[in-house]
This record gives C-alpha cells, structure tokens and sequence, in this order.
C-alpha cells in the first residue's frame, strides 16, 4: 500500500479522534482542526471519513505483514509463538489508536470497504500464525486433537478478546504483561499433553 507522509498524519491524527472520541467524532471537521488544516486539506488526501479508516485498517495490515515478515524466526514453534505475539502486543501498547480503530462502536457496520479490510487485517494474521500452529502440530507440540484452522480460530479470538477488553478497560492495565500470561496460558492449552 502506497502511502504519502501526510496521508501517515492524518491516520495517526484520525487514531487519536477516534481514542478520545470514537467513530462518531471522526469527522473531516475535528481532524481538519485536530491537524491545524483546511477541510479542503484533508478532502486532498483522503475523500471520505469511510476512505481514512480503510487506509488506517491497511496501513495496519501492511505493517503487521511487514513486521512479521522480518522476524527472526526462532526454530522451536512455542518460542516463534511466543515471538510473534510478542511483537504484536509491543506494537499495541504504543500504537493504541490501532486497537480503537479495529473496535470501534459501529465501525463494522459502517461500510462494507471498511468490513473488507478487517477481513484483510485477519488474513494477514492467520496467514502467518498458521504455519507455527501447524508445524507445532507437525512436530507433535500442539495438540492434533483440533485442527489447525479450528486452533488459529481460537487464538485469534482469544487475542482479540484481551484487545477489546484492553480498549474497554481505556488502556489502563499494561497490555504487554496481561497480554503474555495470555499467550503462556494459550500455549498451556494447545500443547500436546503427552509431550
């Protein structure tokens, strides 16, 4: 996804209005007075509050791609897990504005483009969680009891759970410890018990 600069700016400036005041105060008025800007400015970059939170949504996608591409990849399944979750609770934690975006009251039924790049946000996820979930299975470490798709399923929603109580919560407890006792239970729970 191509992005400008100031495309860049205005997606963290449209995270902030949706933080403090969620989809319904998103308007290309607050984000043209948040950024110090003309309304005509922002109608230059972006045509549409519908087209500010794509681009936000796949901004984030794209990143997260990027950003699990280039991870060391550690060769035992549980630390790679644990790596990848790692990495995406630190990003959290200091990109809240993300985590409003995804959940957001009524943003998803806001508009079909903008269900369409959750949907994208998710493939991107199990896109790189499943192969760990099943080379763990390969190698017997996670159990085979539930399949692999059935066990992504799980955790992404278990994942997803914890944001959501995170952004309900207003940030207030410190998602990257919660976040990994999260995935050490997660692993607990999808281990092979007889290894």
């Amino acid at each position: 996804m191509d992005i400008t600069p100031r495309q860049t700016e205005i997606i963290d400036a449209a995270g902030k209005i949706l933080t403090n005041s969620g989809v319904s105060g998103l308007t290309i008025k607050n984000l043209a007075k948040e950024m110090q800007f003309s309304e005509s400015a922002i109608y230059r970059h972006f045509a549409s509050k519908e087209e500010i939170i794509v681009a936000m949504l796949n901004y984030l996608a794209d990143g997260i791609d990027k950003r699990f591409s280039n991870l060391t990849k550690p060769t035992d399944p549980e630390e790679y897990f644990k790596t990848l979750f790692h990495e995406q609770l630190r990003f959290f934690s200091e990109n809240p504005h993300f985590v409003v975006a995804v959940f957001s009251d009524g943003l998803m039924e806001a508009s079909l483009l903008i269900n369409q790049s959750i949907l994208k946000l998710m493939n991107v996820k199990v896109k790189h969680l499943r192969p760990i979930i099943l080379e763990g299975q390969q190698k017997g470490i996670f159990t085979n009891a539930i399949t692999t798709d059935e066990l992504v399923h799980i955790i992404m929603g278990t994942f997803k759970l914890q944001m959501f109580k995170w952004r309900i919560a207003n940030f207030e407890f410190d998602i990257k410890r919660t976040g990994d006792k999260m995935v050490l239970s997660t692993l607990t729970l999808i281990r092979n018990k007889q290894v």
